[in-house]
């Protein structure tokens, strides 16, 4: 196994259980699975949950990615991040899409619609990265 490939499947492993655990704590014990009223909209637990645990594993996924990954990237930090922004602006789509799916059609329990949820959703975002966000000169040769 590559030591890239390792080290996105360690990193990636432990920001992903850190967003799930405070998906949970968060669904569970700081919201008690209740609605979250604004002033404009409600907020159905499962997704504010999702909005809590993505303030935390965003800035935790930029930095292990960037630092600990995709050290050989040639992009400049500021386009890693706008592209990892990019990145992650689709998959909170599909982790909304998806979340809401699972939940609301299927009728999964939310703690299991998000782990299903990030299955899918990682598998699109590792690929990106590799071939986009920290694009390295090898990711670069494969592309074409």
């Amino acid at each position: 196994m590559p030591l890239q490939t390792f080290r996105y499947i360690a990193c990636g492993g432990a920001n992903t259980f850190l967003d799930i655990f405070v998906y949970f704590i968060s669904y569970n014990y700081i919201l008690h699975k209740q609605n979250v009223y604004t002033p404009l909209i409600v907020i159905s637990p499962y997704i504010a949950a999702f909005i809590i645990a993505f303030a935390v594993s965003f800035p935790t996924g930029f930095y292990l990615n960037r630092h600990v990954v995709f050290t050989g990237s040639i992009l400049r930090g500021r386009i890693q991040l706008f592209r990892y922004l990019l990145l992650v602006f689709i998959c909170i789509i599909l982790n909304y899409v998806f979340i809401k799916l699972f939940v609301e059609q299927f009728g999964f329990y939310p703690t299991i619609a998000k782990i299903l949820t990030t299955i899918i959703v990682v598998s699109f975002s590792y690929m990106t990265q590799k071939h986009f966000t920290f694009k390295s000169a090898g990711s670069h040769a494969l592309s074409k």
